[in-house]
């Protein structure tokens, strides 16, 4: 087994719900020693949350399980002054601090950037929040479906008839971890060069916003805007999503030599002598003549069958699959996403948890212990720190 890239790295996780644990998590795939803080009032609000009832009552909800594998948790009050010496001498002792509270809380709590920069110099503080620290909406309450609507993603996704439209997962959440993971590893690099620490400040609407690609480029650069095509790309076609017999089948022929690959494959060379098609620009302007010509022939097989048949010509093309046929295709198999680990609850059993998308000298990467009940790593860490205690009162 290759050597964890954050191995001897240490992370104080104060994080809830789904943003900040994400973060959290992709660290701890990577080897780093990430100490989840939680209220001993409740803990995480994810673990109330998720499909499964049961669990949930037993504070290990879904939510909290898919982000939390592989960390420690510790119990603590911060405005408990024992509670808050703990945490201080973590502070001192710890590379990170993760936190996702609305801005001015933490320091309310007086652990905010400048109190654990006097504590512990070459800290790194990465606080992910809705809309940034600073900024006339810094402390609007955000959840996933807020930024969706504020980024713009809303507004182009799905068609004139039905936009805007939510995404249909959490992407602004995982896109703002993933976000902060990426931050904290950058600045972990400079730390170990020059041994600063830093202030990270993770805007989810910034990321969300960063992350729409030509849809905010085209915007700025040529002042077009964007509108809500349902499954077509606007860059090209044919691009989109077709009906077959059975199934639906995502093709995006964006070059020259698809496009004809493709009317080859489906029999279709009449379309190559038709002058509305004869290049990728009276392709987009004939979009919906070419889907329905295109759409006819289509129809004849099942997406699985043409899919059969694309795949060897080269032509970009899938099934549209469902999330669990998703999870359970041969190729995410052979690729070793999804791990398992034993599970915390009473119940017993195994876990079923995603590792990392990312593979480390050829070898995939999961979680290496089970999601943490709360505060079961309170008496270990409370153990140190009267040792740490004693040690420095005997001086």
């Amino acid at each position: 087994m290759s050597r964890p890239l954050l191995q001897g790295v240490r992370v104080l996780d104060l994080t809830n719900v789904l943003a900040g644990p994400f973060a959290g998590y992709q660290l701890a795939l990577l080897g780093a020693d990430v100490l989840k803080v939680e209220s001993p009032h409740g803990g995480d609000l994810a673990r109330q949350l998720g499909a499964d009832p049961d669990l949930s009552r037993e504070h290990l909800g879904a939510s909290f399980l898919a982000q939390n594998a592989g960390k420690r948790s510790v119990a603590l009050d911060l405005k408990d002054e024992h509670d808050r010496d703990v945490f201080t001498t973590l502070v001192a002792d710890y590379d990170v601090i993760l936190e996702n509270f609305r801005p001015g809380v933490m320091d309310r709590l007086g652990f905010g950037w400048d109190a654990v920069r006097a504590i512990n110099p070459s800290a790194i503080y990465c606080a992910v929040s809705g809309f940034g620290q600073t900024g006339p909406m810094r402390d609007r309450p955000a959840y996933d479906q807020i930024i969706q609507g504020l980024s713009g993603l809303m507004s182009v996704t799905g068609t004139e008839q039905v936009s805007p439209l939510r995404v249909g997962v959490p992407i602004c959440d995982s896109i703002g971890g993933m976000v902060a993971a990426f931050a904290i590893c950058a600045a972990l690099v400079r730390k170990e060069k020059t041994g600063e620490g830093a202030f990270l400040d993770v805007s989810m609407l910034e990321a969300a916003i960063v992350s729409m690609g030509w849809v905010v480029s085209d915007q700025l650069i040529t002042g077009r805007d964007a509108r809500p095509m349902g499954n077509e790309n606007p860059t090209s076609a044919p691009s989109g999503t077709f009906d077959t017999a059975q199934g639906d089948l995502n093709i995006a022929a964006n070059k020259q030599e698809q496009f004809e690959t493709l009317c080859d494959v489906l029999g279709r060379r009449d379309l190559l002598s038709d002058n509305r098609f004869d290049t990728r620009d009276l392709r987009q302007q004939h979009r919906r003549e070419l889907s329905d010509e295109l759409q006819t022939t289509l129809g004849e097989r099942s997406a699985s069958e043409w899919d059969a048949h694309l795949v060897r010509s080269g032509v970009p093309a899938a099934p549209v699959v469902t999330v669990r046929e998703a999870l359970e295709s041969e190729h995410i198999r052979a690729r070793g996403l999804i791990h398992s680990v034993a599970s915390p609850s009473s119940r017993g059993g195994s876990l079923r948890l995603l590792g990392s998308p990312i593979h480390v000298d050829g070898e995939a990467i999961g979680p290496v212990a089970p999601p943490p009940i709360l505060g079961a790593d309170t008496a270990d860490v409370l153990a140190e720190y009267e040792n740490r205690t004693r040690a420095e009162g005997s001086r």
